[in-house]
């Protein structure tokens, strides 16, 4: 989608707008949202943030998500002035002096490769970055930025994010801060519920095992469906990535296959031929019972349209 078709979709009569949520194959699927919630999500997020009438925002991500079209709906509702580029894995290529960006993770990596695209980004006042997990070593390369740089949580029924953690300065921390009308608790299972009445209609139980302050702050853990149960023992997947992502840039990810003796078993892919070296990596900064039963060299790690990690094609690829 271009933006001249989001804008006559938007101004048209109806009350909703259509948008499109992912699963973990990536697949789209339709959900229809209002947009006076688009417009009060926008209202959050620049009030949280400082935005001002005027500021320059970057518009690097595609119209087909909620990501994209929420940096249009804060620009018309706050009256940012939007600047867009196309979307691509180098969004300041050609553009500096922006107040305000929003990115996912690949974007904020390449550009710190490229030092003239890493300096605009330096310059950024408010940088957000979505749609993926941030890595220990991306974290620890914004943490000196000059500038406030957030990670972001929510999802596309929450329209964008309801809660953002400091990267960046002094104030860099794991934990997220939610904005002021939004209410969390855990279920039985441990999981974060939402309930933000001003973007959502419905209480959400999310499938993310997290940790939650008093002060209401919390840290998420991971997936309840990629808790993998080998051998008696429970495993939290992204737990063991971020243990070995820690240790090595190179490229992995972690998912499960049925395993007679165990029930399952952890299997690493990776881009890399060097398996020994993981091996050996494993061994060292793994428990016993973390150890990947299994590692196998891929082409490519399999990713959704947004760059996370594709659970469900990541399984069929361990049990080939």
């Amino acid at each position: 989608m271009d933006i001249t078709t989001f804008l006559r979709e938007w101004e048209s009569a109806s009350p909703t707008i259509l948008v499109h949520t992912s699963g973990s194959t990536g697949e789209p699927k339709p959900l229809y949202v209002e947009k006076c919630r688009m417009e009060a999500s926008a209202r959050l997020t620049c009030s949280f943030l400082g935005l001002k009438p005027g500021d320059r925002a970057l518009l690097c991500l595609s119209l087909d998500y909620i990501a994209g079209k929420m940096m249009v709906v804060r620009a018309l509702t706050c009256g940012l002035r939007l600047v867009e580029v196309e979307p691509s894995g180098h969004p300041l290529a050609s553009v500096s002096g922006i107040d305000f960006a929003a990115m996912v993770p690949l974007q904020v990596y390449n550009s710190l490769q490229v030092s003239e695209e890493c300096e605009r980004l330096k310059h950024i006042r408010q940088l957000i970055i979505g749609g993926g997990a941030i890595d220990d070593v991306l974290a620890q390369q914004l943490r000196s930025f000059p500038n406030a740089v957030w990670s972001t949580y929510g999802m596309t029924e929450t329209l964008s994010h309801i809660a953002l953690r400091r990267l960046s300065g002094d104030t860099a921390s794991e934990w997220y801060t939610p904005f002021d009308t939004v209410s969390l608790n855990l279920d039985v299972d441990g999981c974060l519920v939402i309930d933000a009445p001003i973007v959502c209609s419905q209480t959400i139980t999310t499938h993310d095992i997290a940790e939650l302050r008093p002060d209401g702050r919390f840290r998420i853990l991971g997936r309840k469906d990629n808790i993998v149960c080998s051998g008696g023992m429970k495993i939290q997947i992204e737990e063991v990535e971020r243990r070995l992502q820690q240790h090595t840039k190179t490229p992995l990810l972690i998912t499960r296959r049925h395993d007679t003796r165990l029930g399952e078993c952890l299997v690493l892919l990776t881009t890399s031929t060097d398996l020994s070296t993981l091996r050996q990596l494993c061994r060292l900064v793994l428990p016993r019972y973390w150890q990947p039963q299994v590692f196998k060299t891929v082409n490519a790690l399999p990713l959704t349209p947004t760059g996370k990690p594709a659970r469900k094609a990541a399984e069929r690829i361990a049990s080939e």
